[in-house]
């Protein structure tokens, strides 16, 4: 892991939302199809559509399901038990649960939280699996004084462990997100895909994966399709966001996310991609229905 720069941070998902504004209800898209609609060719695609409910503030949890259903996205994500009834009633999925309390800071590269942890997800994971959801996701935790890469990865084994077990007897996933500590979460451990590959390998067990998150990666390492490709093995689940400013992903910002699309169904990658840009537009509904055709590949 020498090769690799790490940062401190202290920023979480949660200050992110405290810049985002309520915003008016969308209006009438029109019949029109885009460009991105037109080349759509859904027998190549092998993802599902998902969109997180964070960066939709300013819409109720009930408009988002039904603008999501509107335009064929099948999951809302990063929501809590509190919201699975909602979802469900709108025959969408959530691809991805948030961890109870979600906390991006304070993760299992700390022992000293261990108990704790296991204490949270081992209430949860019933609640997930009588909804008939799969994926929970996890997170590292901040880099500390002292704390080596090599240390972080046993620690994070040593606790996700019994986790990762305990969430096996309910066939579900735990699922480790890749965040940029360069910007947004500096400090965050787990801002590589060597590091995160690196603790699969060392856990070993089938049902911790990797969330890729394109955004994220493309801010720490670049190489995108690249890395995706050799390290597929490891992932199950993607989330979206244009560089730079982690809004719209379409030719504004510096990524091809219908050649990352392509990359991703050529490696028949069966899970969900998932839109996490922060509209920046006031219809941020039209916005979304823009990210998924430019993913619908």
């Amino acid at each position: 892991m020498e090769h690799l720069k790490f940062v401190n941070m202290k920023i979480s998902r949660k200050d992110a939302l405290k810049g985002i504004a309520s915003l008016p209800l969308i209006g009438a898209l029109g019949s029109s199809e885009s460009e991105a609609t037109e080349n759509r060719r859904p027998d190549k695609q092998t993802f599902r559509h998902s969109v997180c409910r964070w960066p939709y503030g300013g819409k109720t949890l009930e408009e988002l399901c039904e603008f999501s259903v509107s335009i064929g996205i099948e999951s809302v994500e990063l929501i809590n038990p509190e919201d699975f009834e909602t979802v469900k009633s709108y025959g969408l999925t959530c691809a991805m649960v948030n961890q109870v309390p979600l906390n991006l800071t304070d993760g299992f590269n700390d022992p000293s939280l261990h108990t704790q942890l296991y204490k949270d997800y081992e209430a949860l994971f019933p609640k997930v699996a009588d909804a008939g959801f799969t994926n929970v996701i996890c997170f590292s935790g901040n880099r500390r004084e002292g704390l080596t890469e090599e240390q972080g990865i046993e620690n994070c084994a040593i606790g996700l462990e019994p986790v990762v077990k305990k969430a096996s007897e309910y066939g579900l996933k735990v699922v480790m997100e890749l965040l940029n500590s360069k910007v947004d979460h500096k400090g965050y451990q787990c801002d590589h895909t060597a590091w995160g590959v690196a603790l699969c390998e060392k856990l070993g067990l089938d049902n911790f994966k990797l969330l890729y998150d394109i955004y994220h990666m493309q801010i720490m390492e670049g190489d995108v399709i690249r890395t995706i490709r050799d390290n597929i093995d490891y992932i199950a689940h993607f989330h979206t966001g244009g560089v730079p400013g982690r809004n719209e992903i379409d030719d504004t910002q510096e990524l091809n996310y219908k050649a990352i699309m392509e990359a991703i169904s050529d490696l028949d990658f069966k899970g969900f991609v998932a839109q996490e840009f922060i509209p920046a537009r006031k219809d941020v509904f039209a916005s979304l229905k823009q990210g998924v055709d430019i993913c619908s590949v």
